[in-house]
């Protein structure tokens, strides 16, 4: 494929390959110049990366001129895209321990394009990059200054390509002008974050440090209280122990099994399970609560959206998420929720928030960020 899936590197690239490691997959698509997406895969990620189900797809998809990878972790290295040199991919793999569950994955994905096509321009688009805007208040911790300056403690914030978009996205469904709406984007899936978007700009989010921060996710917790860390590292926990509980075995997966999976969760809970009822119940606290911190941080709210997997196609999850929001303005169409699927308002008639699903589109985030940095 590298003999003729580029073309000179002063061109602007239109078909782009996107490479997406997630928590618990990796999503390979091909995205053509206006932003339709030619084909996609969802490959499983077990113990194993899937080099060889990788390899197939590249190979099937045909030419194209340019990767683009996401990579959760950017740190304070990178406030935007960057084409993948040496250093970059040095960098990259400095951060692996602040995003265990993702690093390892987008650094394999990498070095499997690579070696497939080593002469496609490759660029990395950050998830934390997007978040760059939070204001002091926003991103600072109340620890010692020598403390942040010394190992860059601060509140980074993650899925920045599906807020970025999901954000802009949703502004247009309701009619109104990404440069001047307040949105809250609900990215919920494995992971699960919050942002608060203010005229296209990132006010504020749930994630921190390290994408542990937050909401209740499939098996991570969330918000902790850190002295109860440190109660438990005191008296007998592991250091081991509790970092592969913290990123493996809490959550959802803790509260109810599965793994995690909300699907599952969900049919547990119809057939009425009280462990699945209880985990949903304070999934959709967890996030309802910190929709309100986010409308706070913007001086309001014009419009709710929910993308990701579990905010895609979870209506009932989605109408008890905002059963409590009355008082924002919020109120949704039971019809319209029941029947969400890609792109939708689901608000109800008058209220003064609007409701929206949006499909998310990462890919499409990665490939224009490509464009412009590879072209």
């Amino acid at each position: 494929m590298s003999a003729d899936a580029t073309r000179s590197q002063s061109a602007v690239p239109g078909r782009v390959l996107v490479v997406n490691a997630g928590s618990s997959s990796l999503k390979v698509s091909v995205v053509e110049s206006d932003d339709t997406i030619e084909c996609t895969s969802n490959l499983r990620c077990a113990d194993t990366f899937p080099s060889a189900a990788l390899a197939e797809f590249v190979h099937a998809a045909g030419p194209v001129e340019a990767v683009g990878h996401r990579i959760v972790h950017g740190g304070a290295d990178f406030t935007g895209p960057a084409r993948l040199d040496p250093h970059v991919y040095e960098r990259i793999t400095a951060l692996r321990p602040l995003a265990p569950l993702h690093q390892d994955r987008a650094l394999a994905g990498i070095d499997a394009i690579r070696a497939l096509c080593p002469d496609l321009p490759a660029v990395a688009c950050f998830d934390t990059a997007f978040h760059r805007t939070l204001p002091t208040e926003a991103h600072t911790y109340a620890l010692p200054q020598a403390w942040r300056t010394r190992w860059g403690l601060r509140r980074y914030g993650f899925h920045g390509l599906s807020h970025a978009y999901a954000s802009a996205r949703a502004s247009e469904l309701v009619g109104l002008q990404p440069s001047s709406a307040r949105v809250v984007s609900c990215h919920l899936g494995a992971g699960a974050s919050l942002a608060a978007v203010r005229g296209g700009v990132c006010v504020d989010t749930t994630m921190g440090f390290t994408p542990t921060e937050g909401l209740v996710m499939a098996t991570r917790a969330g918000d902790l209280d850190p002295g109860m860390l440190v109660w438990l590292l005191r008296n007998g926990v592991e250091l081991e122990e509790l970092e592969r509980v913290l990123e493996h075995e809490a959550g959802l997966s803790a509260l109810a099994g599965q793994g995690g999976d909300m699907r599952a969760i969900r049919a547990d809970a119809d057939a009425g399970d009280p462990r699945a009822r209880s985990a949903r119940a304070i999934y959709a606290y967890r996030v309802r609560t910190r929709i309100a911190a986010m409308a706070a941080a913007m001086g309001g709210l014009d419009v709710l959206a929910f993308t990701g997997g579990v905010g895609e196609h979870d209506d009932a999850l989605r109408a008890a998420t905002v059963a409590e929001l009355g008082f924002l303005g919020v109120a949704l169409d039971p019809g319209a929720n029941a029947r969400a699927w890609a792109d939708a308002d689901i608000g109800a008639s008058g209220a003064s928030v609007r409701t929206v699903v949006v499909t998310a589109r990462e890919d499409v985030a990665i490939a224009r960020e490509t464009r412009e940095t590879a072209g």
